[in-house]
Protein backbone atom coordinates (compact mmCIF):
# COMPACT_ATOMS: atom_id res chain seq x y z
CA UNK A 1 0.00 0.00 0.00
CA UNK A 2 3.28 2.48 0.98
CA UNK A 3 4.50 1.52 -2.28
CA UNK A 4 1.45 2.17 -4.28
CA UNK A 5 0.86 5.63 -2.34
CA UNK A 6 4.44 6.55 -3.05
CA UNK A 7 3.92 5.83 -6.65
CA UNK A 8 0.79 7.88 -7.37
CA UNK A 9 2.98 10.72 -5.89
CA UNK A 10 5.45 10.59 -8.00
CA UNK A 11 3.10 10.15 -10.58
CA UNK A 12 0.85 13.22 -9.39
CA UNK A 13 4.40 15.69 -9.21
CA UNK A 14 5.59 14.64 -12.40
CA UNK A 15 2.19 15.23 -13.92
CA UNK A 16 2.29 18.82 -12.27
CA UNK A 17 5.61 19.53 -13.23
CA UNK A 18 4.73 18.92 -17.03
CA UNK A 19 1.58 21.11 -16.51
CA UNK A 20 3.66 24.48 -15.82
CA UNK A 21 6.23 23.60 -18.40
CA UNK A 22 7.18 27.08 -19.34
CA UNK A 23 5.93 29.13 -23.03
CA UNK A 24 8.70 29.78 -25.18
CA UNK A 25 8.92 32.57 -27.90
CA UNK A 26 10.89 32.56 -30.43
CA UNK A 27 14.40 34.69 -30.88
CA UNK A 28 12.74 37.10 -33.27
CA UNK A 29 9.80 37.84 -30.28
CA UNK A 30 12.21 38.95 -27.67
CA UNK A 31 12.58 42.05 -25.44
CA UNK A 32 12.87 45.69 -27.70
CA UNK A 33 11.53 43.75 -30.90
CA UNK A 34 9.51 45.60 -33.37
CA UNK A 35 6.18 44.53 -34.48
CA UNK A 36 4.92 45.26 -38.11
CA UNK A 37 2.64 48.26 -38.00
CA UNK A 38 -0.82 48.02 -40.04
CA UNK A 39 -0.44 43.93 -40.24
CA UNK A 40 -1.86 41.19 -38.53
CA UNK A 41 0.59 40.49 -35.79
CA UNK A 42 1.77 36.95 -35.68
CA UNK A 43 2.86 35.51 -32.43
CA UNK A 44 3.98 31.95 -32.12
CA UNK A 45 6.31 29.22 -29.86
CA UNK A 46 5.77 25.68 -27.67
CA UNK A 47 4.57 24.89 -24.60
CA UNK A 48 2.32 21.78 -23.04
CA UNK A 49 0.41 20.11 -25.54
CA UNK A 50 -3.04 20.57 -24.36
CA UNK A 51 -2.39 23.82 -22.71
CA UNK A 52 -4.84 27.05 -22.81
CA UNK A 53 -3.09 30.23 -23.39
CA UNK A 54 -3.88 33.52 -23.79
CA UNK A 55 -1.50 36.30 -25.35
CA UNK A 56 -2.25 40.31 -23.31
CA UNK A 57 -0.63 42.85 -25.91
CA UNK A 58 -1.65 46.48 -25.50
CA UNK A 59 -5.77 46.49 -25.48
CA UNK A 60 -5.84 42.91 -26.93
CA UNK A 61 -5.97 39.66 -25.39
CA UNK A 62 -6.35 36.48 -27.72
CA UNK A 63 -6.39 33.00 -26.90
CA UNK A 64 -5.20 30.08 -28.49
CA UNK A 65 -4.69 26.03 -27.54
CA UNK A 66 -1.13 24.10 -27.77
CA UNK A 67 -1.86 21.82 -30.53
CA UNK A 68 -0.79 18.20 -29.97
CA UNK A 69 3.39 18.31 -30.73
CA UNK A 70 3.65 21.27 -28.25
CA UNK A 71 3.30 23.89 -30.64
CA UNK A 72 1.08 27.20 -30.65
CA UNK A 73 -0.04 30.29 -32.95
CA UNK A 74 -2.31 33.40 -32.87
CA UNK A 75 -2.84 36.44 -34.45
CA UNK A 76 -3.39 40.11 -32.88
CA UNK A 77 -5.22 42.68 -35.12
CA UNK A 78 -3.20 45.29 -36.39
CA UNK A 79 -1.51 48.17 -34.37
CA UNK A 80 -0.72 51.53 -35.34
CA UNK A 81 2.84 52.71 -34.75
CA UNK A 82 3.75 53.65 -30.79
CA UNK A 83 5.05 51.77 -27.75
CA UNK A 84 7.03 50.65 -25.64
CA UNK A 85 4.27 47.88 -24.18
CA UNK A 86 4.63 44.80 -23.29
CA UNK A 87 3.38 40.99 -24.17
CA UNK A 88 2.52 38.28 -21.94
CA UNK A 89 1.59 34.95 -22.69
CA UNK A 90 -0.72 33.47 -19.31
CA UNK A 91 -2.22 29.84 -19.02
CA UNK A 92 0.40 27.48 -18.48
CA UNK A 93 2.39 27.33 -15.75
CA UNK A 94 4.85 31.01 -15.43
CA UNK A 95 3.47 33.47 -17.44
CA UNK A 96 6.13 34.31 -20.71
CA UNK A 97 6.75 37.90 -20.66
CA UNK A 98 8.50 40.27 -23.16
CA UNK A 99 9.29 43.74 -22.58
CA UNK A 100 10.14 47.03 -24.33
CA UNK A 101 7.87 46.10 -27.75
CA UNK A 102 7.20 48.86 -30.04
CA UNK A 103 5.03 48.88 -33.32
CA UNK A 104 6.33 50.22 -36.34
CA UNK A 105 8.11 48.85 -39.68
CA UNK A 106 10.33 45.96 -39.70
CA UNK A 107 12.85 45.27 -42.98
CA UNK A 108 15.00 41.84 -43.77
CA UNK A 109 18.12 42.33 -44.26
CA UNK A 110 20.05 39.84 -46.48
CA UNK A 111 23.16 39.16 -49.17
CA UNK A 112 26.57 38.39 -48.91
CA UNK A 113 29.67 40.09 -47.18
CA UNK A 114 28.63 43.68 -49.05
CA UNK A 115 25.55 43.31 -46.53
CA UNK A 116 27.17 41.92 -43.65
CA UNK A 117 30.11 44.57 -43.78
CA UNK A 118 29.07 45.69 -40.65
CA UNK A 119 30.04 49.93 -38.71
CA UNK A 120 33.39 48.74 -37.76
CA UNK A 121 34.28 46.87 -40.75
CA UNK A 122 36.71 43.94 -41.57
CA UNK A 123 39.21 44.30 -39.51
CA UNK A 124 42.97 43.91 -41.77
CA UNK A 125 40.68 43.90 -45.13
CA UNK A 126 38.15 46.49 -45.26
CA UNK A 127 37.08 49.86 -42.66
CA UNK A 128 33.94 52.23 -43.22
CA UNK A 129 34.32 55.47 -44.44
CA UNK A 130 34.45 57.65 -41.23
CA UNK A 131 33.49 54.60 -38.97
CA UNK A 132 35.07 55.91 -35.65
CA UNK A 133 32.30 58.54 -36.27
CA UNK A 134 29.21 57.07 -37.48
CA UNK A 135 29.86 54.40 -34.74
CA UNK A 136 30.15 57.14 -32.14
CA UNK A 137 26.54 58.91 -32.97
CA UNK A 138 24.77 55.49 -33.39
CA UNK A 139 22.33 56.18 -30.04
CA UNK A 140 18.94 55.41 -31.69
CA UNK A 141 16.16 54.21 -29.39
CA UNK A 142 13.56 53.93 -32.07
CA UNK A 143 15.58 51.72 -33.87
CA UNK A 144 16.10 47.93 -32.95
CA UNK A 145 18.82 45.12 -34.53
CA UNK A 146 18.61 41.55 -34.61
CA UNK A 147 21.81 40.04 -35.81
CA UNK A 148 21.32 36.65 -37.00
CA UNK A 149 23.64 34.14 -36.56
CA UNK A 150 24.87 32.23 -39.11
CA UNK A 151 23.42 28.64 -39.18
CA UNK A 152 22.84 26.24 -42.46
CA UNK A 153 21.06 23.45 -42.23
CA UNK A 154 19.01 20.26 -44.27
CA UNK A 155 16.11 21.52 -43.44
CA UNK A 156 13.64 24.35 -42.54
CA UNK A 157 14.77 26.07 -39.02
CA UNK A 158 12.08 26.98 -36.75
CA UNK A 159 13.95 29.52 -34.43
CA UNK A 160 17.28 31.31 -34.94
CA UNK A 161 20.09 32.50 -32.65
CA UNK A 162 20.20 36.42 -31.75
CA UNK A 163 17.81 38.52 -30.41
CA UNK A 164 16.53 42.45 -30.93
CA UNK A 165 18.72 44.83 -29.30
CA UNK A 166 18.36 48.55 -29.11
CA UNK A 167 20.62 50.77 -31.75
CA UNK A 168 23.62 51.99 -29.67
CA UNK A 169 26.79 52.32 -30.46
CA UNK A 170 28.19 48.71 -29.28
CA UNK A 171 25.68 47.24 -30.87
CA UNK A 172 25.57 48.85 -34.27
CA UNK A 173 29.16 48.35 -34.64
CA UNK A 174 28.96 44.51 -35.34
CA UNK A 175 25.54 45.30 -37.23
CA UNK A 176 25.56 45.44 -41.40
CA UNK A 177 26.58 48.99 -42.20
CA UNK A 178 23.91 49.24 -45.42
CA UNK A 179 20.93 47.89 -43.06
CA UNK A 180 21.65 50.64 -40.81
CA UNK A 181 21.90 53.54 -43.14
CA UNK A 182 19.18 52.45 -44.79
CA UNK A 183 16.83 52.04 -41.40
CA UNK A 184 18.50 55.30 -39.40
CA UNK A 185 16.89 57.43 -42.81
CA UNK A 186 14.00 55.91 -43.16
CA UNK A 187 13.56 56.23 -39.10
CA UNK A 188 13.82 60.19 -39.31
CA UNK A 189 12.24 60.55 -43.03
CA UNK A 190 9.21 58.94 -41.46
CA UNK A 191 9.08 59.19 -37.72
CA UNK A 192 8.21 55.24 -37.19
CA UNK A 193 9.94 52.99 -35.11
CA UNK A 194 12.74 50.49 -37.36
CA UNK A 195 13.09 46.92 -36.91
CA UNK A 196 16.23 45.51 -39.14
CA UNK A 197 16.88 41.80 -39.50
CA UNK A 198 20.36 40.85 -40.55
CA UNK A 199 21.03 37.55 -41.98
CA UNK A 200 23.55 37.84 -44.25
CA UNK A 201 26.81 35.92 -44.47
CA UNK A 202 29.86 36.71 -46.78
CA UNK A 203 31.03 35.26 -49.69
CA UNK A 204 27.61 32.81 -50.51
CA UNK A 205 25.63 32.12 -53.97
CA UNK A 206 21.89 32.91 -54.34
CA UNK A 207 21.58 29.31 -54.61
CA UNK A 208 21.94 28.93 -50.96
CA UNK A 209 19.70 31.47 -50.08
CA UNK A 210 16.71 29.72 -52.26
CA UNK A 211 13.84 26.68 -50.49
CA UNK A 212 14.75 23.27 -52.04
CA UNK A 213 10.32 23.58 -52.86
CA UNK A 214 11.74 26.43 -56.06
CA UNK A 215 15.16 24.89 -56.69
CA UNK A 216 13.63 21.71 -56.90
CA UNK A 217 10.52 22.42 -58.96
CA UNK A 218 11.90 24.23 -61.97
CA UNK A 219 14.09 22.93 -65.06
CA UNK A 220 15.92 25.97 -65.06
CA UNK A 221 17.48 26.35 -62.25
CA UNK A 222 18.94 22.69 -62.35
CA UNK A 223 22.07 24.56 -63.07
CA UNK A 224 22.33 25.73 -59.25
CA UNK A 225 23.07 21.99 -58.52
CA UNK A 226 25.43 21.57 -61.54
CA UNK A 227 27.18 24.24 -60.14
CA UNK A 228 27.33 22.97 -56.65
CA UNK A 229 28.62 19.78 -58.12
CA UNK A 230 31.68 21.49 -59.64
CA UNK A 231 32.33 23.12 -56.25
CA UNK A 232 32.48 20.15 -54.62
CA UNK A 233 34.52 18.31 -56.89
CA UNK A 234 37.27 20.91 -56.11
CA UNK A 235 37.28 20.20 -52.75
CA UNK A 236 38.49 17.18 -52.20
CA UNK A 237 41.98 17.88 -51.49
CA UNK A 238 41.33 21.54 -50.00
CA UNK A 239 42.65 20.81 -46.51
CA UNK A 240 45.96 19.86 -48.71
CA UNK A 241 46.02 22.88 -50.44
CA UNK A 242 45.50 25.24 -47.66
CA UNK A 243 48.41 23.69 -45.42
CA UNK A 244 50.61 24.25 -48.29
CA UNK A 245 49.83 27.64 -49.10
CA UNK A 246 50.42 28.32 -45.03
CA UNK A 247 53.84 26.85 -46.21
CA UNK A 248 54.31 29.08 -48.73
CA UNK A 249 53.08 31.96 -46.68
CA UNK A 250 55.63 30.91 -43.28
CA UNK A 251 58.42 30.61 -45.78
CA UNK A 252 58.07 34.34 -47.49
CA UNK A 253 57.70 35.68 -44.34
CA UNK A 254 60.57 34.07 -43.05
CA UNK A 255 62.44 35.18 -46.35
CA UNK A 256 61.32 38.60 -45.83
CA UNK A 257 59.05 38.08 -48.52
CA UNK A 258 55.37 39.44 -49.54
CA UNK A 259 53.44 37.05 -48.33
CA UNK A 260 51.95 35.36 -51.86
CA UNK A 261 48.29 35.01 -52.65
CA UNK A 262 45.90 32.64 -53.23
CA UNK A 263 42.61 32.12 -54.65
CA UNK A 264 39.93 32.33 -51.92
CA UNK A 265 38.14 29.45 -50.38
CA UNK A 266 34.78 29.45 -49.14
CA UNK A 267 33.68 28.10 -46.10
CA UNK A 268 32.57 24.51 -47.91
CA UNK A 269 29.34 24.39 -46.66
CA UNK A 270 27.97 27.66 -47.14
CA UNK A 271 27.31 26.65 -50.50
CA UNK A 272 24.98 24.07 -50.24
CA UNK A 273 21.59 25.13 -52.40
CA UNK A 274 18.75 26.41 -50.03
CA UNK A 275 21.60 25.29 -47.11
CA UNK A 276 21.20 29.42 -45.39
CA UNK A 277 17.60 29.87 -46.66
CA UNK A 278 16.27 26.84 -44.05
CA UNK A 279 19.00 28.08 -41.07
CA UNK A 280 19.05 32.02 -41.25
CA UNK A 281 15.58 32.72 -43.47
CA UNK A 282 12.85 30.00 -42.79
CA UNK A 283 13.02 30.55 -39.11
CA UNK A 284 11.87 34.57 -39.77
CA UNK A 285 9.02 33.53 -42.64
CA UNK A 286 6.11 33.67 -39.84
CA UNK A 287 6.96 37.21 -38.58
CA UNK A 288 5.40 40.38 -40.15
CA UNK A 289 7.48 42.54 -43.09
CA UNK A 290 7.42 45.71 -44.10
CA UNK A 291 9.94 44.56 -46.87
CA UNK A 292 13.17 43.16 -48.12
CA UNK A 293 16.53 44.73 -48.69
CA UNK A 294 19.27 42.67 -50.64
CA UNK A 295 22.78 43.10 -51.33
CA UNK A 296 24.56 39.78 -53.12
CA UNK A 297 25.38 38.85 -56.96
CA UNK A 298 29.59 38.84 -55.83
CA UNK A 299 29.29 34.91 -55.58
CA UNK A 300 27.18 34.44 -58.53
CA UNK A 301 29.51 36.49 -61.22
CA UNK A 302 31.72 33.36 -61.79
CA UNK A 303 31.74 32.09 -65.04
CA UNK A 304 29.75 28.91 -64.29
CA UNK A 305 27.27 31.09 -62.19
CA UNK A 306 26.83 34.28 -63.60
CA UNK A 307 24.35 32.76 -66.80
CA UNK A 308 21.64 31.47 -65.12
CA UNK A 309 21.40 34.45 -62.32
CA UNK A 310 19.03 36.25 -64.55
CA UNK A 311 16.68 32.92 -63.69
CA UNK A 312 17.72 32.56 -60.22
CA UNK A 313 17.17 35.97 -58.64
CA UNK A 314 13.78 36.45 -59.95
CA UNK A 315 13.13 33.02 -58.52
CA UNK A 316 14.62 33.87 -54.75
CA UNK A 317 12.49 36.64 -54.41
CA UNK A 318 9.07 34.80 -55.62
CA UNK A 319 10.51 32.24 -53.04
CA UNK A 320 10.60 33.90 -50.10
CA UNK A 321 7.44 35.98 -51.02
CA UNK A 322 5.46 32.58 -51.36
CA UNK A 323 7.00 31.48 -48.02
CA UNK A 324 6.28 34.75 -46.03
CA UNK A 325 2.84 34.87 -47.43
CA UNK A 326 2.47 38.34 -46.96
CA UNK A 327 2.04 39.38 -50.97
CA UNK A 328 4.32 41.13 -53.16
CA UNK A 329 6.79 42.67 -50.35
CA UNK A 330 8.75 45.26 -51.63
CA UNK A 331 12.34 43.86 -52.48
CA UNK A 332 14.70 46.25 -52.98
CA UNK A 333 18.33 45.45 -53.78
CA UNK A 334 22.19 46.83 -54.58
CA UNK A 335 23.32 46.31 -57.56
CA UNK A 336 27.26 45.03 -57.01
CA UNK A 337 29.67 47.85 -57.91
CA UNK A 338 32.38 48.00 -59.80
CA UNK A 339 35.82 46.10 -58.58
CA UNK A 340 38.83 44.67 -60.36
CA UNK A 341 37.71 41.04 -60.96
CA UNK A 342 39.77 39.18 -63.95
CA UNK A 343 38.15 35.93 -64.73
CA UNK A 344 34.68 36.71 -63.09
CA UNK A 345 31.21 38.08 -65.38
CA UNK A 346 30.33 40.98 -63.27
CA UNK A 347 28.84 42.32 -66.42
CA UNK A 348 26.59 39.39 -66.89
CA UNK A 349 25.46 39.24 -62.83
CA UNK A 350 24.78 42.85 -62.72
CA UNK A 351 22.55 42.89 -66.60
CA UNK A 352 20.99 39.82 -64.74
CA UNK A 353 20.13 42.60 -61.74
CA UNK A 354 18.86 44.90 -63.89
CA UNK A 355 16.12 42.58 -65.50
CA UNK A 356 14.84 41.25 -62.71
CA UNK A 357 13.01 45.02 -62.72
CA UNK A 358 10.67 43.37 -64.17
CA UNK A 359 9.41 41.66 -61.28
CA UNK A 360 6.83 43.43 -59.46
CA UNK A 361 6.74 45.76 -56.48
CA UNK A 362 10.99 45.86 -56.56
CA UNK A 363 13.96 48.81 -56.75
CA UNK A 364 17.26 48.58 -57.79
CA UNK A 365 19.84 50.73 -56.07
CA UNK A 366 22.93 51.14 -58.60
CA UNK A 367 26.33 51.88 -57.04
CA UNK A 368 29.19 51.62 -59.91
CA UNK A 369 30.37 54.76 -58.86
CA UNK A 370 31.23 54.25 -55.48
CA UNK A 371 33.51 50.98 -56.58
CA UNK A 372 36.98 50.52 -55.76
CA UNK A 373 39.15 49.04 -58.22
CA UNK A 374 41.03 46.63 -55.79
CA UNK A 375 38.91 46.20 -52.67
CA UNK A 376 35.13 43.97 -52.76
CA UNK A 377 33.95 46.31 -49.75
CA UNK A 378 33.99 49.71 -51.02
CA UNK A 379 33.90 51.78 -47.36
CA UNK A 380 31.17 54.17 -48.61
CA UNK A 381 28.09 52.01 -47.22
CA UNK A 382 26.31 55.46 -46.57
CA UNK A 383 25.82 55.77 -50.04
CA UNK A 384 24.64 52.30 -50.89
CA UNK A 385 21.97 53.09 -47.43
CA UNK A 386 20.94 56.21 -48.80
CA UNK A 387 19.93 55.00 -52.11
CA UNK A 388 17.82 51.90 -51.07
CA UNK A 389 16.41 54.35 -48.60
CA UNK A 390 14.94 56.69 -51.69
CA UNK A 391 13.62 53.35 -53.33
CA UNK A 392 11.76 52.81 -49.83
CA UNK A 393 10.55 56.37 -49.41
CA UNK A 394 9.02 56.53 -52.91
CA UNK A 395 8.23 53.08 -53.75
CA UNK A 396 6.90 52.12 -50.61
CA UNK A 397 6.03 55.58 -48.32
CA UNK A 398 4.73 57.14 -51.38
CA UNK A 399 7.28 60.30 -51.14
CA UNK A 400 7.92 62.50 -54.03
CA UNK A 401 11.57 61.58 -54.01
CA UNK A 402 13.84 60.55 -57.32
CA UNK A 403 15.11 57.13 -56.91
CA UNK A 404 15.68 55.46 -60.37
CA UNK A 405 18.70 55.39 -62.27
CA UNK A 406 18.84 55.88 -65.78
CA UNK A 407 17.99 52.66 -67.40
CA UNK A 408 18.25 50.67 -71.00
CA UNK A 409 14.58 51.21 -72.19
CA UNK A 410 15.46 50.45 -76.45
CA UNK A 411 18.54 50.80 -78.97
CA UNK A 412 17.68 52.37 -82.44
CA UNK A 413 20.15 52.54 -85.62
CA UNK A 414 20.93 55.83 -87.54
CA UNK A 415 22.85 56.39 -90.81
CA UNK A 416 25.69 58.50 -90.38
CA UNK A 417 26.71 60.84 -92.88
CA UNK A 418 29.84 58.49 -94.45
CA UNK A 419 27.47 55.69 -94.84
CA UNK A 420 28.20 53.63 -91.40
CA UNK A 421 25.93 53.48 -88.52
CA UNK A 422 25.21 54.34 -84.93
CA UNK A 423 23.48 53.39 -82.56
CA UNK A 424 21.02 55.70 -80.12
CA UNK A 425 20.74 54.40 -76.94
CA UNK A 426 17.27 55.47 -75.04
CA UNK A 427 16.81 55.61 -71.46
CA UNK A 428 13.68 55.77 -68.96
CA UNK A 429 14.32 58.38 -65.91
CA UNK A 430 17.10 60.06 -68.36
CA UNK A 431 16.41 63.59 -67.28
CA UNK A 432 19.71 66.04 -67.83
CA UNK A 433 21.95 63.23 -68.78
CA UNK A 434 25.59 64.21 -67.68
CA UNK A 435 28.95 62.86 -67.66
CA UNK A 436 29.96 65.45 -65.39
CA UNK A 437 32.23 67.76 -67.81
CA UNK A 438 34.14 64.01 -68.84
CA UNK A 439 34.02 62.11 -71.78
CA UNK A 440 30.85 59.50 -72.06
CA UNK A 441 33.35 56.18 -70.95
CA UNK A 442 32.19 52.45 -70.44
CA UNK A 443 30.29 51.80 -73.75
CA UNK A 444 30.90 48.98 -76.19
CA UNK A 445 29.62 48.10 -79.18
CA UNK A 446 29.61 44.42 -81.72
CA UNK A 447 28.08 43.16 -84.71
CA UNK A 448 26.67 40.29 -85.34
CA UNK A 449 29.60 38.14 -84.62
CA UNK A 450 29.14 39.55 -81.26
CA UNK A 451 33.04 40.85 -80.97
CA UNK A 452 32.91 43.78 -78.27
CA UNK A 453 35.30 46.66 -78.96
CA UNK A 454 35.17 50.39 -77.06
CA UNK A 455 32.46 52.84 -78.29
CA UNK A 456 33.01 56.72 -78.58
CA UNK A 457 29.64 58.25 -77.19
CA UNK A 458 27.97 61.43 -76.66
CA UNK A 459 25.21 62.73 -75.26
CA UNK A 460 22.28 63.69 -77.00
CA UNK A 461 19.37 65.16 -74.49
CA UNK A 462 18.11 62.26 -73.14
CA UNK A 463 19.78 59.93 -75.18
CA UNK A 464 23.33 58.47 -76.15
CA UNK A 465 25.13 58.30 -79.63
CA UNK A 466 27.50 55.11 -80.09
CA UNK A 467 29.63 54.19 -82.63
CA UNK A 468 33.11 52.56 -83.60
CA UNK A 469 34.94 52.67 -86.93
CA UNK A 470 35.94 49.57 -85.95
CA UNK A 471 32.11 48.18 -86.40
CA UNK A 472 30.59 50.22 -89.05
CA UNK A 473 27.51 48.95 -88.44
CA UNK A 474 27.38 48.23 -85.00
CA UNK A 475 24.45 46.09 -84.19
CA UNK A 476 24.67 45.17 -79.97
CA UNK A 477 25.45 47.84 -78.07
CA UNK A 478 26.47 47.07 -74.06
CA UNK A 479 27.25 49.58 -71.11
CA UNK A 480 29.23 48.99 -67.77
CA UNK A 481 30.64 45.68 -69.23
CA UNK A 482 33.86 45.47 -67.65
CA UNK A 483 33.95 44.18 -63.96
CA UNK A 484 35.67 47.78 -63.09
CA UNK A 485 35.16 50.84 -65.21
CA UNK A 486 35.38 54.45 -64.43
CA UNK A 487 31.45 55.51 -64.21
CA UNK A 488 30.09 58.94 -65.43
CA UNK A 489 26.70 58.91 -66.74
CA UNK A 490 24.50 60.50 -64.41
CA UNK A 491 20.63 61.47 -64.75
CA UNK A 492 19.30 64.96 -62.79
CA UNK A 493 18.75 63.38 -59.51
CA UNK A 494 23.08 62.25 -59.33
CA UNK A 495 21.80 58.31 -60.05
CA UNK A 496 24.59 56.37 -62.25
CA UNK A 497 23.22 54.41 -65.14
CA UNK A 498 22.95 50.64 -64.99
CA UNK A 499 25.14 48.19 -66.65
CA UNK A 500 22.96 46.79 -69.30
CA UNK A 501 23.07 44.99 -72.37
CA UNK A 502 21.22 45.25 -75.72
CA UNK A 503 21.25 41.50 -76.62
CA UNK A 504 18.55 39.29 -75.04
CA UNK A 505 19.84 36.28 -76.39
CA UNK A 506 19.72 33.56 -74.02
CA UNK A 507 22.58 33.06 -72.50
CA UNK A 508 22.76 29.17 -71.27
Amino acid sequence: MKFLKLTALLCLALSTFTAVSEVRLPHVLSDHAVLQRGAPIHLWGWATPGAHLKAHFHAQTVSTDVDAIGTWSLYLAPESAGGPYPLTITGDGEDAKVDDLLVGDVWFASGQSNMEFPLNGFPGSAVLKNGPQEIAAATNPRLRLLLVGQKLSDFPLGDSTGSWTICTPETAATFSAVAYFFGRELASKENVPIGLIDSSWGGTPADSWVSLDTLGTSAQLLPVFAARARFADNLTDIDLKRAEEQREISAAKAAGKPAPKFPWHPFEGSWAPAGIYNGMVAPFTPYSLKGFIWYQGETNSGPGRAPYYRTLFPALIEDWRMHFAQGNLPFLFVQISSFNSPGEDWGTARDAQRRTLSVANTAMAVTLDIGEKDNVHPPDKQTVGARLALAARAMVYGEPVAYRSPLFRQVTTELQPDGTTALRIWFDNAEKLSAHGKPVAGFEVAGEDRHYVPGVAHIDGTTVIVSSPEVPHPVYVRYGWSSYFDTNLFNAAGLPASTFTSDDSPLW
